[in-house]
């Protein structure tokens, strides 16, 4: 009985450093662009700061919008 209980104490616990570590990332960000204790999170512009990375999906509507964030007025030629 106290070899299932700490069986299943150290499942848990296990489970619990996978469930923090996963609830840290941030999709939005590439590994270098977020950190510390900034609340206000701004990476830089363009598909390489994301952390996707999805340089050749974008086209130059997509990189102007991304540029122009969080300013709430939309590129020139869009």
């Amino acid at each position: 009985m106290l070899i299932k209980l700490a069986a299943l104490g150290a499942a848990g616990f296990v489970g619990y450093q996978f469930y923090r570590k996963r609830r840290e990332t941030n999709e939005a960000f590439a590994a270098d662009q977020a950190g510390g204790p900034n609340f206000a999170q701004v990476r830089n512009a363009g598909a390489a700061a994301t952390a996707t990375g999805d340089e050749g999906k974008w086209d130059a509507v997509d990189e102007e919008i991304d540029e122009s964030f969080p300013a709430s007025d939309p590129p020139a030629n869009y």
